[in-house]
């Protein structure tokens, strides 16, 4: 059965650039000369499917994935620097993430990175990514959408956005100005990474639900990672809270539905109830590679208590239609 990978990462074409830093994010070698990247919060040794494209290819064969949504690494935080510093930077991941995708006889589809320090250049940038580069896109990080004030900054982004009928997928992230955040006193992998991680994804997804940005671009289609936090899980909570607080109106359950969602470093249960929730047509596999590096990818969607068709549109149905749209077919 075919499949369609909509959340990875690729850092090759920018490891040079983070070797020349001093500062996070940047990279270094270890004693055993091997590269470690020096993100916002944490220090990884870097496998071979950080930027090693025939690593990449056979995890995809291995797992079954025919094809590949490559993204900037937007959580390294080097998108929201000054312009000046790492602009050019970002472009030059571009031109060759683009030129990637277009050798690659459709194995690889790419997201873009933008410099959003100066959202009069990153809109200018995702025309010239989607017109000229042919990528579909661009990641944003997710902390501009803690509220709605602050994702309303963005609207420069968006009516660029809407204009060439882009993907926006929003990624943990820090928002420009921001510092990282300190880690936990006790078990901060799992709080960070996880608790806090999701729920901050919660979050995200409630300001693009009550916010105007998707009524008022509604040629821009939004891909929020993981299931879109804890919000499949809570929304019984949610309504009931809707209807017993002020202003005692139901909550909005099928703006959830606006939105695309992938289930990457999740699994079969959290499947199951995402499914079931908003529908397997905004739901799309995703790996987080090479960050998570599953043995088997597809046996959260073996796994998971869902239908033979719930099953086929969360491998590559429902990714495949998105894709078909987006490239005008």
């Amino acid at each position: 059965m075919t499949s369609v990978d909509m959340h990875s990462h690729y850092y090759g074409g920018l490891v040079d650039d983070l070797r020349l830093r001093t500062a996070r994010p940047f990279v270094s070698s270890d004693a055993q000369g091997r590269p470690v990247l020096n993100a916002m919060t944490a220090s990884t040794v870097m496998t071979a499917g950080y930027v090693d494209l025939p690593a990449r290819l056979a995890f995809m064969d291995q797992a079954g994935i025919d094809t590949q949504l490559l993204t900037f690494p937007g959580a390294l935080g080097l998108d929201v620097m000054p312009v000046a510093e790492v602009g050019q930077a970002i472009r030059d991941f571009n031109d060759h993430l683009a030129a990637i995708c277009r050798a690659s006889s459709g194995r690889f589809i790419g997201l873009a990175g933008l410099p959003l320090a100066d959202l009069a250049q990153a809109s200018n940038e995702l025309r010239r990514a989607r017109h000229e580069l042919g990528l579909l896109g661009a990641i944003l990080p997710g902390n501009f959408f803690l509220s709605i004030a602050k994702a309303e900054e963005l609207r420069p982004v968006f009516a660029a956005a809407n204009d060439v009928k882009a993907l926006l997928l929003i990624h943990p992230g820090l928002a420009p100005g921001e510092a990282p955040p300190e880690s936990y006193d006790d078990t901060s992998v799992y709080r960070a990474s996880a608790l806090q991680l999701q729920a901050s994804l919660s979050h995200m997804g409630l300001t693009l639900l009550f916010g105007k940005l998707l009524d008022d671009y509604p040629d821009v289609t939004v891909q929020l990672v993981n299931l879109g936090g804890t919000l499949p899980f809570i929304i019984e909570r949610l309504e009931a809270i809707a209807l017993s607080r002020p202003p005692h109106e139901p909550f909005p359950r099928e703006k959830l539905r606006r939105l695309y969602y992938d289930f990457a470093s999740l699994g079969p249960r959290a499947l199951e109830t995402a499914v079931r929730v908003i529908g397997a047509d905004r739901i799309m596999l995703g790996t987080d590679y090479p960050i998570f590096a599953p043995g088997d990818v597809l046996e959260t969607i073996t796994a998971a208590q869902i239908s033979a068709e719930e099953r086929d549109r969360v491998r590559s149905g429902t990714a495949r239609a998105l894709l078909t749209r987006l490239n005008g077919g």
